[in-house]
């Protein structure tokens, strides 16, 4: 057996060999020996660490222990047995660990405490917890917070709601602090109706960071949202029905699905951003009701929209669907170039393939790719044409024209595919090489991995990493000081401009817009 007889005076290898050992058989003998060689380390940075990791070892099989280490003297052992306490969820601690929080006024040693009694998770911490929510440290308040939503403390409820109010005043509504955060969250443990009510309700924050905490968080809850985001849906305005339905249509509920369904037949999305956005959550359910609306979509004539119908078709090609469709491409109208570039743009393979032998329809769609400027567009309908074969296709094949990579580049981001879709078809008509993302997130590693842009287009509200943070990671990036940034916004967010021109905005678009619009815009920043 492994003994510290003489520890200090062993060679280096046999010390090594001994702690770790030790670390192996956690023998609770070695533990008065490992206690001393923490108080007096040995001076070698490797062994120290290393009979930390032995004590630690020792300590997670003896709560008896850990609990009368929580009041030694000496600081460092003290902190690793509040460690310890919380790593290894030891409820006998809890007591002992209020009652030295209710003592500590150092923020750090505070804030070990409280972590390992959110691990431990024991309800009789909470009046510890509801103490320091007011305190002034925003990682101790927020620890609090957080603590308070996994115990699911209901008294805390009513708090919690100040909290994410008071983050919409004027005087703060410019910043999401961490304690807004982990308020949101909180309240959405709850799950009932009256927080997931009060999270519905704040879906327009003012602070599109918080947004987007708020829409993560309901789309987390999921089906008991659903219920609470009809009620915005139906009574609320533009904003309200738009953000309802992007949640719903992640959700992916099937009475999602046929209530955006049944509001749009009570005429309930005659603005084009709600139709918009229904078409989209419409596409990623994909029910029957849903898709029935989805084909009654092919009737629009604005192309946004019309991009958003043929993108959740896609996902859901049927033959009564092609039916449908071969007929209006076929009627070689203004609805049929307008649907055909829409399928082109939002690279509907599916879609083309079904339609591409069809008398009429394929000529027109062929049309359509040939007015393509895009090279990824182009080279992914050639890899269709390859694999549908024959003779109409080879012919097609030499009409697609090799499309020479521009030098100029250009960064996209925005959570709509069909967004995206549209974004990607004007940056290559204008002569850029279009990189997209889905969310800031994604956007940025483009910028992490050393690629330079010209101009970024970015969407102000996204799931992971919104418009704003996107902006201001962007502006702090060395040689990004200058470069264009125009962000995407609706009519209602125009009073968050500014704020936006705070971080580093370079110009807006306000939706609904065509795609002329978009490109001016581009212009003018580019020159």
């Amino acid at each position: 057996m492994a003994t510290l007889d003489d520890f200090r005076n062993k060679e280096f290898l046999d010390q090594i060999t001994i702690l770790n050992e030790i670390s192996g058989s956690k023998n609770p003998e070695a533990l008065p020996k490992l206690v001393e060689l923490l108080k007096k380390p040995v001076g070698d940075t490797s062994i120290d660490y290393m009979v930390v990791n032995a004590l630690n070892a020792v300590l997670s099989g003896n709560e008896e222990k850990v609990i009368e280490g929580l009041t030694d003297e000496h600081d460092g052992y003290r902190i690793l047995c509040i460690r310890v306490a919380g790593e290894h969820g030891f409820k006998a601690a809890t007591g002992s660990l209020v009652k030295v929080a209710q003592t500590e006024f150092d923020p750090d040693r505070l804030m070990e405490i409280l972590t390992s009694l959110a691990r431990i998770a024991d309800t009789a911490a909470l009046p510890i917890f509801r103490k320091h929510l007011e305190h002034n440290d925003p990682f101790i308040k927020s620890a609090c917070i957080e603590a308070l939503g996994k115990l699911k403390d209901e008294t805390s409820i009513e708090h919690l709601k100040v909290m994410i109010e008071d983050s919409d005043s004027p005087e703060r509504f410019e910043v999401c602090d961490i304690t807004t955060w982990k308020a949101v969250e909180a309240m959405a443990s709850f799950s009932r109706d009256d927080t997931i009510g009060f999270l519905v309700e704040k879906l327009h924050h003012t602070n599109p960071t918080v947004r987007r905490i708020i829409t993560d968080a309901l789309i987390t809850i999921g089906a008991p949202s659903i219920n609470m985001l009809f009620n915005a849906f139906e009574s609320g305005d533009a904003d309200s029905k738009i953000l309802s339905a992007n949640i719903l249509g992640f959700v992916g509920d099937r009475s999602g699905a046929d209530g955006l369904v049944a509001a749009f037949d009570k005429g309930l999305a005659d603005d084009s951003n709600v139709r918009y956005a229904v078409y989209e959550a419409l596409g990623r359910i994909g029910t029957m009701k849903g898709i029935i609306c989805l084909v009654d979509g092919l009737s629009e004539t604005d192309e946004l929209i019309l991009m958003a119908v043929i993108g959740g078709l896609e996902k859901h090609v049927n033959p009564g669907m092609i039916s449908t469709l071969t007929k209006v491409i076929s009627n070689d109208d203004d609805q049929s170039d307008r649907l055909s570039k829409a399928v082109v743009s939002s690279r509907a393979i599916n879609i083309f393939d079904a339609l591409y032998e069809v008398d009429g329809a394929g000529d027109v769609l062929m049309d359509a790719l040939l007015q393509s400027n895009d090279p990824e567009v182009i080279e992914q309908f050639r890899a269709l044409l390859i694999d549908i074969g024959g003779s109409r296709a080879e012919e097609d094949l030499d009409r697609l024209p090799e499309i020479a990579t521009s030098l100029s580049k250009a960064l996209a981001a925005d959570d709509s595919r069909s967004m995206c879709a549209m974004h990607r078809a004007i940056l290559t008509d204008l002569g850029f090489k279009p990189f997209m993302a889905t969310n800031g997130e994604e956007a940025y590693e483009f910028i992490e991995q050393g690629e330079e842009f010209d101009v970024i287009i970015t969407d102000m509200n996204m799931p992971v990493m919104d418009g704003m943070e996107l902006v201001g990671k962007v502006r702090n990036t060395p040689g990004y000081e200058d470069v264009p940034i125009i962000m995407v916004t609706t009519e209602s967010e125009a009073s968050q401009q500014e704020m936006a021109r705070k971080a580093g905005v370079t110009a807006f678009v306000t939706k609904p817009f065509n795609p002329d619009t978009l490109k001016a815009k581009i212009e003018e920043v580019t020159r």
